[in-house]
């Protein structure tokens, strides 16, 4: 998802905020907590997470909801189950459902080209198919290109402009998260459905359901019970970096791009909509695997978000794995639901801070119901990084090189490629773990010192822990290997004014 604009708030609250992680739902409160609140108000503290809602469902029931911290910082109001939360790209997957009920009634071939359905589309989108609009493989040109912001008052000249625009690659031929993609989903539902696409999710879905709490719209709708949005994201030499001030983000989407990113929520009610969609009330059960299989590129392979995020399906990001495989929206790196198909086991965790990304410690979560998870020790990170990531944990990160080196005299073959180790780094990061992240990139730099990238990820971390000193030093070396890094010589000069 694109950044949202974002006006800064400077917190005088936190200990009203810490007080309130217990806030646990009513049935909950009058126990003490247990390992799995445990959990969670330290995950709360440790990201700085302002609000959290979560829902688990177990053999098709929900057997536990929570609701901590604040949904509102600035007056100190709790997170209850009635508060709504933006879900952002979640709101993808209630597309594909839409999709696929038009396939169900015979008026959609995924295989079809969109043209089919779609009159007046440019040439060289012709060819473009529904399921490649559904996997992000068409190869279209992104409305939203760079951050720039799409509104309502903009959005026509917005649509006509992005029809003028060459196709980023041939369909099929690569992965790209393009919100172009389910804008035109938009317009064959309408037309299919023969009426605007929010009022068929509406009666086809949120109603049949029962999610009265469930609705369209973004900051500009005043919603009761909503939650207001936060982040520590800022812009820094034409880079957001996560800083310590929180800040009010308000998010808006124009009403052509809410089959993108529209929806609000709450995390009982996403709940009861994953328990009647595996129980056949929204679909054929048959149709479940082709909801969720991932597609293919022209060469077979398959791509999604991240290596955990490794696939995505229609509407529906993947992870595919030997072991509790899961189909796993995700919304504006705050919320995330998880349905692990194999262990009938789905979480929902909603909250109100862009930054939080629940979907790292998803299966953290789910280890609670899967002790064979072993999340904490890497579940979803590359086997051999999550081996090291394992053995750094119980040594300290600090002995990663060393570690490195032993395996690599017991193994001439032991290999730790460049662009999983750096995303090791970034994993830790989202789990503000910065000092366990200096000593991976460090360990990155010892191993591929020749790579502008590897030193511009230390540095950035340097930058972020506040240490000039190193973050100049390795800022340079990323600029000497990379001169056209912008990043580097923006803080460089930066330093020098």
């Amino acid at each position: 998802m694109k950044t949202p604009r974002t006006t800064t708030w400077a917190p005088l609250v936190w200990l009203v905020l810490f007080l309130s992680f217990g806030t646990a739902s009513q049935a909950q409160a009058a126990t003490p907590p247990d390992s799995l609140d445990l959990f969670l108000q330290a995950k709360m503290r440790q990201l700085r997470i302002p609000g959290l809602q979560l829902a688990v469902i177990r053999h098709g029931k929900i057997i536990r909801t929570g609701q901590y911290g604040l949904a509102n910082v600035q007056d100190s109001v709790p997170v209850t189950g009635q508060t709504r939360f933006t879900i952002n790209s979640i709101t993808k997957a209630f597309v594909g459902v839409a999709v696929m009920q038009l396939v169900e009634a015979g008026k959609l071939d995924l295989t079809a080209p969109a043209s089919r359905y779609l009159d007046g589309l440019p040439a060289a989108w012709q060819s473009v198919t529904v399921r490649q609009l559904l996997t992000h493989t068409s190869g279209l040109p992104d409305i939203m290109p760079d951050d720039e912001m799409v509104t309502e008052e903009n959005e026509s000249a917005a649509w006509a402009k992005v029809q003028t625009q060459p196709m980023d690659f041939a369909p099929g031929e690569k992965f790209a998260y393009n919100q172009t993609n389910y804008l035109l989903l938009g317009k064959i539902i309408d037309k299919l459905s023969g009426q605007p696409f929010i009022e068929f999710i509406q009666e086809r879905q949120l109603k049949v359901v029962g999610m009265p709490r469930t609705t369209f719209g973004d900051a500009h709708d005043v919603l009761p019970h909503a939650a207001r949005g936060y982040t520590y994201y800022h812009n820094s030499n034409g880079q957001m970096r996560r800083g310590n001030q929180l800040r009010n983000t308000f998010e808006t989407f124009p009403p052509m791009l809410r089959t993108a990113a529209g929806m609000s929520s709450t995390a009982e009610e996403v709940a009861r909509w994953i328990i009647a969609l595996q129980q056949g009330q929204l679909l054929k059960p048959a149709s479940l695997p082709t909801l969720w299989t991932p597609g293919n590129l022209n060469n077979g392979t398959q791509r999604g978000f991240s290596r955990m995020l490794n696939g995505y399906a229609l509407g529906w990001p993947t992870v595919t794995r030997p072991e509790h495989r899961a189909v796993a929206p995700v919304g504006g790196g705050r919320s995330a639901l998880f349905i692990y198909p194999d262990d009938d086991l789905a979480i929902v965790v909603l909250t109100n801070l862009i930054g939080a990304n629940p979907d790292v410690f998803m299966d953290e979560i789910a280890a609670h119901y899967l002790p064979d998870m072993r999340a904490v020790a890497g579940f979803g990170l590359p086997p051999t990084i999550r081996a090291l990531h394992t053995e750094l944990r119980k040594r300290g990160f600090a002995q990663a090189s060393a570690l490195v080196n032993q395996e690599k005299k017991k193994n001439a073959a032991y290999q730790l490629p460049e662009d999983e180790v750096n995303a090791w780094g970034y994993l830790l990061l989202r789990q503000n773990m910065a000092r366990e992240a200096v000593e991976v990139f460090k360990l990155n730099v010892s191993l591929y010192p020749q790579s502008a990238n590897t030193y511009d990820s230390l540095a950035e971390t340097y930058a972020d822990l506040g240490n000039q000193e190193l973050a100049t030093k390795n800022y340079k070396r990323a600029l000497a290997l990379n001169p056209k890094n912008a990043a580097a010589a923006a803080y460089l000069k930066k330093q020098q004014n």
